[in-house]
């Protein structure tokens, strides 16, 4: 079977492109799709998400396998094994230190083209900006903000008052740099 995709990247311009690739084929050769069709260089480090129908991001399935938490790489997933017509939703991240976020979402499942090879670029539109989207990370609500509320002030962080004496440490400061 062939799956067809809409990646659309994170942005407040329409930026998307449709991919039809194999149902077998892995994770792995739909990053390198995508890769291809917004025109990345592929030298950068990224990962799927797994993800619920309203975007919630949950596990992810790194490029490499990292060997943490029992995690396998993109190549050791098959998109067939992931997304179906019930689970249609993943989220793409290209480049950690720009975080390029595209939402992947399988839009039909369809028999393969007599003479096509896959994975096929379909359908282009929007131009790529020349920076990665800014993104806002964090919670609208202060949820943790009260868990860190204590008598603290900054005067609890001056070491060098007089109420510290370091000489009964042993330190000779004739040695220090």
């Amino acid at each position: 079977m062939v799956y067809k995709f809409r990646v659309i990247l994170d942005a407040e311009e329409d930026v998307f492109r449709d991919i039809a690739i194999l149902s077998t084929d892995s994770l792995e050769d739909l990053h390198n799709a995508i890769v291809n069709a917004f025109g990345f260089d592929g030298l950068e480090i990224a990962s799927f998400y797994t993800c619920d129908d309203e975007w919630i991001q949950e596990d992810e399935i790194p490029l490499f396998d990292t060997g943490e938490d029992d995690k396998t790489s993109m190549a050791g997933h098959t998109l067939e094994s992931l997304l179906d017509l019930d689970r249609t939703k993943i989220i793409y991240v290209y480049d950690f230190l720009n975080m390029w976020t595209f939402f992947v979402e399988l839009a039909a499942i369809e028999e393969p083209e007599s003479g096509a090879s896959y994975p096929e670029l379909l359908f282009s539109h929007g131009e790529m900006p020349a920076e990665a989207p800014e993104k806002e990370f964090g919670s609208n609500d202060d949820m943790f903000g009260d868990d860190f509320d204590d008598d603290y002030d900054d005067e609890d962080l001056d070491m060098f008052d007089d109420d510290h004496n370091f000489e009964d440490l042993g330190f000779d400061e004739r040695n220090w740099n």
